[in-house]
C-alpha cells in the first residue's frame, strides 16, 4: 500500500515523464507546485518506490522513469479521463454531422480525426461481417463477361466484388437468380451465407439457371469476405515521431505488423464495453513491448461492431487518449445507430 506522499511523488513523475521524454530528477520534482517536500525527501521516496518496482533508474541517470508497473498503477488508480475543450468537441461533431451513407466512411473518417487528436497512431476494426446479416445483395454487369456484386449488410457495411458473368448467361437470368437470392437469403448471417446458397438455395437455382456450375461458383466469389480487411489506420507514421522509436529495429518490427492485418485484428479486438488499457508486455507481442494499447469498443442498436484504439509509447497521454476515445466511441455508437436503424 502506497502512501499518500508516495502516490503524489509517482503521480508527478510519470506526468513529467509523459511530458519530457527524460528521467525525472528529486530536484526537477520539488519545484512543482504541487509538491511541497524536500529534494532529500523525495529522493528517500523515489528509492523506495523504485524497490517496490514502480520506477526504474536508466543507465547512471540520477533521475527514475516510470516502470510498466508504475504506469499501470498510475492508470488503475490516479488518472481521470480528460475533458475534451470545445475546439476537439467542435471537430468530432462536425464530421458526425456530415451525411454519412457507408459504415466505412464513418470509420475511415474517426480513424483520421482521432490520430490528428492524439498525434499518435489510430487503429479502427471495422464492422465483424461475420456477425451481421444479409439485407440486400445486387449484380451489376458491367459487360458481357464481368459484374460487380454488391452485398448490403444490416448494419450498413458495404461489400464490393468483382465477378465473371458465366457464358451464355442473359441480364435476365441475373435479375431472377438476384431475386431468388434476395427472397431466400436475406436476414441470413454473413457466417452461414455460403453454406446456405449450396444447401438450400442451389437446388432452386438449378431448375432456372442453364449453366449452374459456373454460376455457383460465380456466387461462391461474390460471397467471399475476408474479416480483417476491415482495418482502418490513421496517422500510421505518427509513432515514429516519438523518441522510443529512434532504433531503426523497432521501427522495422512496427511496419512489418502493420502489414499483417490478422495480428492487429488479434491485437486490437476487444468485446469489453468501456476502455480497455494494455501496457508494454501485456500485449504479449514483441514489436509493442514499448507500446501501449488502449481500445474502445462501438456498437449500433446494441449491436458490437467493432473496437477504436491508439497504439503509441508506454509513455503516452493516457488522459488525452483514454478521454478522446470514450468520447468518440460514443459519438460512432450515437451516429452509426441512426444508420443502422435507416437501412433496416
Amino acid at each position: 500500500m502506497l502512501t499518500e506522499r508516495q502516490l503524489l511523488i509517482l503521480k508527478a513523475i510519470i506526468d513529467d515523464y509523459i511530458r519530457s521524454a527524460e528521467p525525472v530528477g528529486s530536484r526537477s520534482v520539488s519545484k512543482r507546485e504541487d509538491i511541497s517536500y524536500s529534494p532529500a525527501t523525495i529522493r528517500n521516496e523515489m528509492a523506495d518506490l523504485e524497490e517496490l518496482g514502480f520506477l526504474e533508474k536508466p543507465h547512471s541517470s540520477a533521475g527514475r522513469i516510470p516502470s510498466q508497473k508504475g504506469y499501470r498503477y498510475y492508470v488503475d488508480h490516479l488518472l481521470s479521463p480528460e475533458l475534451l475543450n470545445n475546439s476537439d468537441i467542435v471537430d468530432i461533431k462536425s464530421m458526425f454531422a456530415q451525411k454519412i451513407h457507408e459504415v466505412e466512411q464513418l470509420i475511415e473518417q474517426s480513424a483520421q480525426i482521432l490520430s490528428n487528436l492524439t498525434s499518435y497512431t489510430s487503429i479502427v476494426l471495422g464492422p465483424e461481417v461475420f456477425d451481421t446479416t444479409l439485407k440486400h445483395l445486387q449484380i451489376i454487369p458491367l459487360t458481357k463477361e464481368a459484374a460487380v456484386a454488391i452485398i448490403v449488410t444490416d448494419t450498413g457495411h458495404v461489400e464490393k466484388q468483382a465477378v465473371d458473368i458465366p457464358q451464355g448467361m442473359e441480364v435476365t437470368d441475373i435479375e431472377m437468380m438476384v431475386n431468388i437470392l434476395n427472397e431466400r437469403l436475406k436476414g441470413v448471417s454473413m457466417l452461414e451465407l455460403r453454406g446456405k446458397i449450396f444447401s438450400e438455395v442451389g437446388n432452386v437455382l438449378k431448375m432456372h439457371i442453364s449453366n449452374y456450375k459456373d454460376t455457383m461458383q460465380m456466387l461462391e466469389k461474390s460471397f467471399t469476405h475476408e474479416k480483417n480487411d476491415h482495418v482502418f489506420f490513421g496517422g500510421k507514421t505518427n509513432i515514429f515521431s516519438q523518441p522510443e522509436f529512434r532504433d531503426v529495429e523497432k521501427v522495422r518490427q512496427l511496419l512489418e505488423m502493420f502489414e499483417e492485418k490478422q495480428l492487429v485484428h488479434q491485437i486490437f479486438r476487444s468485446d469489453s464495453s468501456g476502455i480497455t488499457v494494455k501496457i508494454g508486455q501485456e500485449n504479449k507481442l514483441e514489436a509493442i513491448d514499448n507500446c501501449s494499447v488502449i481500445t474502445a469498443t462501438y456498437t449500433a442498436d446494441g449491436k458490437h461492431l467493432g473496437t477504436i484504439g491508439i497504439l503509441g509509447p508506454t509513455r503516452m497521454e493516457y488522459q488525452r487518449v483514454i478521454g478522446v476515445l470514450d468520447y468518440l466511441s460514443k459519438d460512432m455508437t450515437n451516429t452509426l445507430t441512426k444508420l443502422y436503424q435507416r437501412n433496416k
